[in-house]
């Protein structure tokens, strides 16, 4: 005779069991913007995250839709996830009020402009940069 227990037991493991697969299934998925980031990262590694970076130059800031904002210096990407993702549109226009000229801070204020009828179409809520560099092939071959 089969205890109600393990019966419930049972039962509970065979519902469970579509929800984890479809969890697995989710957390391998990626959206565009997340696949396009990952690309950029790939073999790097994070660093300690800094309110401002140095901008000089004619460097742009890139927007990767739906995702993060990102800087390239050298071999340093720099990744601003913001505080509201889901608000970059790479397809808008960054209107950037710095506070400094030679740097770019978590409280620059940032306006996206829609690139047909040129209203305010958004706004960009900053977070802190976290740098992401290449891992030395050689140290990694002896850690």
């Amino acid at each position: 005779m089969i205890k109600p227990l393990a019966l419930a037991t049972a039962a509970f493991g065979l519902l469970a069991a579509p929800v984890q697969a479809q969890e697995k299934t989710e957390a391998v998925e990626l959206t565009r913007g997340e696949a396009e980031l990952a690309e950029l990262l790939e073999g790097r590694v994070a660093g300690e995250p800094r309110s401002c970076i140095r901008t000089i130059g004619s460097r742009n800031l890139n927007q990767i839709d739906g995702t993060a904002l990102t800087y390239r210096d050298g071999d340093t990407v720099w990744v601003n996830y913001t505080r509201n993702p889901a608000d970059i549109d790479d397809s808008e226009i960054m209107v950037i009020k710095r506070f400094s000229s030679t740097s770019l801070c978590r409280s620059d204020q940032i306006r996206l402009v829609d690139r047909t009828a040129g209203f305010l179409s958004g706004l960009i809520f900053l977070d802190d940069f976290v740098p992401y560099t290449k891992v030395d092939s050689e140290a990694a071959a002896e850690g």
